[in-house]
């Protein structure tokens, strides 16, 4: 099959992407689950993929906070408890893919002038670095927002959990599967804006196998808003994307969009994916 799109091995510069505000990410304890257990989330914090910190539930903090099982939509607003970690811990009745979303509002930080122009190059934000760069003003203002998805399998994982849009400003949906993908096939994913493919953006795709190495690869989504890959290691994977704007509101000077999705992948029955042995704690 030829691909449309181009992926860019520069490993250095992927492992150098830091944002100022840092990537965050939904964590199932198991991404392989049956009929009768709880699926508990963590809320976690850190680039790469690596932990850095874990939220708790923040229900002033939170837009939306959803639990899609099949055709049955729990709104978890109603039951989250405030502060708690995990996040999240949700007898499951029914087999099949089970997705959860957790959107946040809106936040601002100050960041300093020159570190600012650097982040929006490490980003792939040439154009508005350039614009900025003889900006004489010491601080730039951020507005940011998350918008958080991932996916487990119950009982075989079937279903089209993984395709659902959601209506999010920023979203990254899948066109297959994973659960049901073998080594060497090809999974797409649309990043959508605003309810329009993205096109020409830098999504980045980590996996964290069960050693603990995370391998990352830069993607670049065509003109459909695709990002094509194929699963070649057991796994959790994590889709990112970041998109930023200058701001049209006086009360920040940009704005930042995090979007990301993650889900596991086993060529195998079993897969070891337990929070602990994936290197993500040992609380739990």
């Amino acid at each position: 099959m030829k691909h449309l799109y181009v992926i860019l091995f520069v490993l250095f510069a992927v492992l150098g992407l830091t944002a100022f505000a840092p990537d965050g990410f939904l964590l199932p304890e198991s991404f392989y689950l049956h009929k009768g257990d709880k699926l508990n989330v963590h809320l976690l914090t850190g680039d790469n993929l690596v932990q850095e910190g874990e939220e708790r539930f923040n229900a002033k903090r939170t837009n939306k906070f959803n639990i899609y099982e099949g055709s049955k939509l729990t709104d978890l607003l109603k039951v989250a408890k405030d502060s708690a970690a995990p996040v999240l811990s949700y007898p499951i009745t029914n087999a099949g893919l089970v997705m959860v979303e957790l959107n946040t509002k809106d936040d601002i930080i100050e960041l300093p002038h020159e570190d600012f122009v650097a982040y929006l190059t490490k980003q792939g934000y040439n154009n508005l670095a350039d614009k900025i760069k003889d900006d004489t003003r010491l601080n730039l203002v951020e507005k940011y927002r998350y918008y958080l998805k991932t996916l487990v399998s119950v009982d075989g994982g079937g279903g089209n959990a993984f395709s659902k849009v959601l209506g999010n400003d920023l979203e990254i949906v899948l066109k297959q599967n994973p659960y049901k993908r073998s080594y060497g096939d090809d999974i797409a994913a649309v990043v959508y804006f605003m309810g329009k493919p993205l096109q020409n953006s830098n999504v980045l795709l980590y996996v964290k196998t069960a050693s603990g190495n995370v391998h990352p690869q830069l993607l670049a989504s065509d003109a459909n808003g695709q990002v094509f890959f194929s699963p070649s290691r057991d796994g959790i994977y994590m889709l990112r994307c970041v998109h930023i704007e200058p701001s049209k509101n006086n009360d920040a000077d940009f704005e930042t969009w995090f979007a990301t999705f993650s889900f596991a992948f086993s060529n195998q029955d079993e897969l070891p994916n337990t929070y602990r042995e994936f290197g993500f704690g040992n609380k739990h």
